[in-house]
């Protein structure tokens, strides 16, 4: 049976929203699986997710300490509807990613990360897929926030959409 993913990174709140947009409350009321790839900030988010979501997938960033590194760990790997997906918050440059990250993570078929707050999808030469959802709260220098959603079946990724959220008003 099909599942459905919501991806999100670098939600850095409440520093760079009070909260996440309700669009994206929606997405993960309607996910089976809510991937979070860190840079939470405080832990509240972490609590409300893990409250609301079906099943979340998380991991601590480089701007989340004290509770949220002893909660979550550095790296995580998840088995949904048999593709084999994995989570970390950063993966060094741009420049020689895919290859790093096939050596890294020959054991999976989909990575998700976050850090940069640049959205990213590419394919390594061994076949692992990179997705960065860019920021749901923070687009940085980037023309909108973003975040990922999908679609596990039968071991493969599909219906992978880019979602653009419209810009805040104060």
């Amino acid at each position: 049976m099909p599942s459905r993913l919501l991806v999100i990174s670098d939600t850095h709140l409440p520093r760079r929203a009070r909260d996440l947009p309700a669009e994206v409350w929606a997405e993960v009321d309607a996910a089976d699986v809510v991937v979070h790839a860190g840079d939470w900030v405080d832990v509240a988010l972490l609590d409300r997710l893990e409250e609301r979501a079906r099943r979340l997938v998380g991991v601590f960033g480089n701007n989340d300490h004290g509770v949220l590194r002893e909660r979550l760990p550095e790296v995580a790997r998840a088995e949904v509807e048999g593709l084999r997906l994995g989570v970390v918050h950063e993966t060094g440059p741009a420049q020689g990613r895919e290859r790093r990250c096939a050596e890294l993570y020959p054991d999976l078929d989909v990575l998700f990360f976050g850090h940069s707050h640049i959205p990213w999808d590419s394919t390594t030469s061994t076949g692992l897929r990179l997705l960065n959802p860019g920021s749901p709260t923070d687009r940085r220098r980037q023309p909108f926030c973003t975040y990922l959603t999908a679609v596990a079946a039968g071991g493969r990724l599909e219906e992978v959409t880019l979602h653009r959220l419209p810009p805040r008003t104060a």
